[in-house]
């Protein structure tokens, strides 16, 4: 076995670890008599800077934990916050049209695509389990066709910094449609009408 190169970590992509605060709240109104509750996504949250996360084990187990809201007047009454910790979120070259995307929406935002887990209750209720956060308009327009649920929030200014630091250094537009040689163009006399050439000797 080769002991692995220190200079590795330089060619990782681009990574960041972010806390992913989903939020249980009640249902108010005739649609509690079927669903007493709803889940929703509250908050993504920067765990770990770029050169932070890039020492950080990806695997390390982390289990979620209830937490209290960080702007409880926000919060409905009843409802309670369970935070998610670590989250990697990497930018890929071969996606930076999706995060460039994102960059040009009015508000550049997290994606999160979560599922209820059927096999984790609370008050007998399945417990919504975010599974991937990413900032890719690209992936989350991937996941909403496929019928997944997708929540948004609001990015931190440093990470849409981070992000548009990845673009510019990155993203290459698609080249425009060649236009039409100009040999191609229908001729027209002054006026813009079609012109006949007659190749018939007169």
């Amino acid at each position: 076995m080769h002991a692995h190169h220190t200079s590795a970590p330089a060619r990782q992509r681009p990574v960041i670890e972010v806390d992913v605060v989903m939020r249980r709240e009640p249902v108010s109104g005739p649609m509690a008599r079927w669903q007493p509750w709803r889940w929703v996504l509250a908050d993504v949250m920067l765990h770990a800077a770029p050169e932070e996360a890039a020492l950080l084990d990806p695997d390390e187990a982390h289990e979620p934990q209830a937490v209290e809201p960080i702007d409880a007047a926000q919060a409905p009454a009843g409802s309670s916050h369970w935070l998610h910790p670590r989250f990697r979120v990497e930018l890929f070259r071969d996606d930076a049209e999706g995060y460039f995307l994102n960059l040009n929406s009015p508000q550049p935002c997290f994606w999160v695509m979560w599922r209820l887990d059927e096999s984790r209750l609370l008050d007998g209720e399945p417990v919504a389990v975010p599974l991937i956060t990413t900032l890719s308009y690209h992936d989350a327009g991937r996941w909403l066709d496929a019928q997944e649920r997708v929540d948004q929030v609001p990015a931190p200014a440093e990470v849409v910094d981070w992000m548009r630091a990845f673009v510019d250094a990155t993203y290459v537009p698609e080249p425009k449609r060649r236009k039409r040689p100009e040999s191609f163009r229908p001729l027209t006399d002054r006026f813009g009408q079609p012109v006949r050439i007659s190749t018939e000797k007169r």
